[in-house]
């Protein structure tokens, strides 16, 4: 038998570590293959953002419109025909903020010598918008001398039409002369004029006048003009904000004025949404805001 030289064995030896690394590295790489991936790890989720609750509007910031002065009035005028309180939300009516439109002028300009409170004229020939606006004056009901004994005066505006919330001219109707007669007023605003109110603050019959130079080609008034009055809702002595009466009787609708507190006068343009011109009674000041454009 024929020994192995050296050089045999080492090679032998060489070949036998070469086979154990290969059947290792595959047995490795076979197990490795059949062991199961882990589960993916997820990400952790974004911390929600906190977000600003909606702000709230409450009754007591609200502005008042048109529509909130006639239901005030209307719910006044119920409780005066059935003897029941005026209801807590109504009451809290007073101190509130309020815008209140009234429209005037809607079947055009006044024609010349006319002595209606609320007018406008427009003169083609020299450009020249004319607009006059004066409060009425009532003088104290006997029947609410209590607790009203304060009030030397009132002064303000009807609410024309209280059935609609609309704040500018109504289409025309046909109307005959003697409806227009038997129409009542039975909604105004008024401001109560004491013995100490400011002398700026009282009106005395002086109107709102205002004179503005306007070209033809930008007036539109086919819809007429309307005040634009803001102020707060004021207190009677009783401190309820509106009062009734009924000096025709139970079977006509009452006649409520609500107590009001004006903090600016402005007449505008319904068309373009202009302000023309506006006062703030406690100045007793005109500023007239240009002519009315296209």
């Amino acid at each position: 038998m024929r020994e192995p030289s050296p050089r045999t064995s080492r090679l032998a030896i060489a070949a036998s570590l070469t086979a154990v690394l290969v059947v290792g590295g595959c047995g490795f790489l076979l197990g490795r293959a059949m062991v199961p991936a882990p589960p993916p790890v997820a990400a952790p989720a974004p911390a929600p953002v906190p977000v600003a609750p909606p702000a709230v509007e409450t009754p007591i910031d609200r502005v008042l419109r048109r529509a909130d002065l006639i239901a005030l009035g209307n719910a006044a005028a119920d409780a005066a025909t059935t003897g029941n309180a005026l209801p807590d939300d109504m009451l809290e009516r007073a101190g509130q903020q309020f815008e209140l439109f009234l429209p005037f002028g809607c079947d055009g300009a006044a024609v010349a010598g006319s002595a209606a409170p609320l007018r406008w004229r427009y003169d083609e020939a020299t450009a020249v918008l004319r607009i006059h606006v004066a409060p009425l004056t009532w003088a104290m009901p006997d029947d609410w001398r209590n607790p009203s004994e304060t009030i030397e005066s009132m002064e303000g505006f009807w609410i024309e039409q209280p059935w609609t919330s609309r704040e500018t001219c109504p289409p025309p109707v046909a109307t005959t002369p003697e409806a227009v007669a038997r129409s009542v007023q039975t909604l105004g605003v008024v401001q109560l004029i004491y013995p100490d109110t400011p002398r700026q603050i009282r009106r005395d019959g002086k109107p709102y006048e205002a004179v503005l130079r306007v070209s033809p080609d930008a007036v539109d008034l086919g819809q007429g003009l309307r005040i634009r009055l803001t102020g707060r809702i004021g207190r009677f002595p009783d401190d309820r904000p509106v009062r009734c009466r009924q000096p025709e009787g139970r079977d006509q609708r009452p006649v409520c004025l609500i107590a009001m507190r004006i903090e600016e006068v402005a007449v505008q343009n319904p068309v373009t949404g202009k302000t023309l011109s506006t006062w703030q009674p406690v100045l007793d000041m005109s500023t007239p805001a240009g002519p009315d454009p296209q």
